[in-house]
């Protein structure tokens, strides 16, 4: 038996802390997550059981430019509640200047995705699973 209930958060460092709080900021008041906690440096948001926090590089962290594909984080996943949502979300990017990798679509059988890049160039990916319809 797994003594892991869940995943309780994930922090990601950003290189200018002002500037992805803003980012995440609004986009998650448009998914519809709240802030759990504030701080100078680091802020989380909350799901009904996860929580996204970002946190201020230090001075070396932020010299040094996140690329995919560099051993680390690859990618964190929405899940949303529906193909519709999923195009929502396509629609707040593409009115918000985000850079969409990959726009929404079938990307496996009953998986439904748009891909985005956070000013960091962080992969994060709004998606849907789980049925032919809504």
């Amino acid at each position: 038996m797994s003594r892991v209930l869940d995943t309780d958060h994930l922090v990601i460092s950003v290189s200018d802390f002002q500037r992805s709080k803003e980012f995440y900021g609004r986009l998650f008041e448009f998914l519809g997550l709240e802030i759990s906690n504030e701080y100078e440096n680091a802020i989380g948001w909350k799901t009904a059981k996860t929580r996204f926090w970002i946190f201020a590089a230090d001075a070396k962290g932020r010299k040094h430019k996140y690329r995919i594909g560099d051993v680390g984080f690859h990618h964190y996943a929405f899940f949303l509640r529906s193909r519709k949502d999923v195009d929502a979300l396509q629609i707040f990017l593409e009115q918000n200047g985000v850079t969409i990798v990959d726009p929404a679509g079938e990307y496996y059988e009953d998986y439904y995705a748009v891909y985005f890049l956070d000013p960091d160039g962080l992969k994060l990916e709004g998606m849907w699973c789980g049925g032919e319809h809504d």
